[in-house]
C-alpha cells in the first residue's frame, strides 16, 4: 500500500463512522465503500522482475494503446503507450536497471489518456534513464481525471529493473521510448503489468 492511501482514505472512513453512529446507514454505506476503494487504488504490490538479462519491463500496469515507430532526436525508435485505467495499479516502475539522468517536468494539457495527442501535449514527467546499453525515456502522463503525478527519484539516483519510481492518480498514461535494436514483443490490446511483463527484448 503507498503511504499516501491511508491520508486519503481516512477522510471518508471517519466521516463514515460518524454517520453509522447517526443511523443514516445509506450515507455510511456510501463513504465505507469510497474508503475501500481510495485503499484499493493505491495498493502496491510486489512484483518479481524477469531473470532474462535482455528484458525491458513494463513501467506501468494497463493495457498496451500503441506501438508506434517514432524518433528521438536523431536516434529512431519505438515509443509504447500504456493506459491505465482506474482499477490498475498505479505504482511506476523503472523499466530497466540503470541511473535516473534527469527528471524533466513539462505542463501541459489534460486530455484523455487514451487519446494519442496526450503523449504529446498533456502535463507529464521525461525521465531519462542511462542504463548499461544506451539511453531510454519513459513518460509519466496525467489524464482528464489524474491531475498529480508523483515521482519519488531524483537526478543522479541508481534504480533496479523493475524498482518503484513513483505514481500517478487516478487514471493516466505511461509512454516507454526505446531504441530501433529493442524488440518489442508486446501487441497492442495487451494488458501488461509493471515490473514484470517483458516489453521488449534488447540485447
Amino acid at each position: 500500500m503507498v503511504k499516501e492511501g491511508y491520508k486519503f482514505a481516512g477522510v471518508p472512513f471517519v466521516l463514515a463512522v460518524l454517520a453509522l453512529l447517526l443511523h443514516w446507514s445509506w450515507v455510511g454505506g456510501i463513504l465505507l465503500f469510497l474508503a475501500a476503494f481510495v485503499l484499493y487504488f493505491f495498493r502496491d504490490p510486489e512484483r518479481v522482475p524477469p531473470s532474462d538479462p535482455g528484458a525491458v519491463v513494463s513501467p506501468a500496469d494497463g493495457r498496451v494503446l500503441e506501438i508506434v515507430n517514432e524518433p528521438l532526436g536523431a536516434r529512431s525508435g519505438w515509443r509504447v503507450s500504456i493506459f491505465l485505467s482506474i482499477w490498475d495499479v498505479h505504482v511506476n516502475r523503472a523499466p530497466l536497471a540503470g541511473q535516473i539522468r534527469k527528471v524533466e517536468y513539462r505542463p501541459g494539457r489534460f486530455y484523455a489518456a487514451m487519446r494519442s495527442r496526450a503523449s504529446r501535449e498533456n502535463e507529464q514527467n521525461v525521465i531519462h534513464l542511462a542504463t548499461q546499453r544506451g539511453d531510454i525515456v519513459f513518460r509519466q502522463i496525467a489524464g482528464c481525471i489524474a491531475r498529480r503525478i508523483l515521482c519519488w527519484k531524483s537526478e543522479g539516483d541508481p534504480v533496479a529493473l523493475g524498482e518503484r519510481v513513483g505514481m500517478i492518480r487516478f487514471g493516466s498514461r505511461v509512454d516507454v521510448w526505446l531504441p530501433a535494436e529493442a524488440e518489442i514483443v508486446v501487441h497492442r490490446g495487451q494488458h501488461v503489468a509493471g515490473g514484470s511483463t517483458i516489453l521488449a527484448r534488447w540485447t
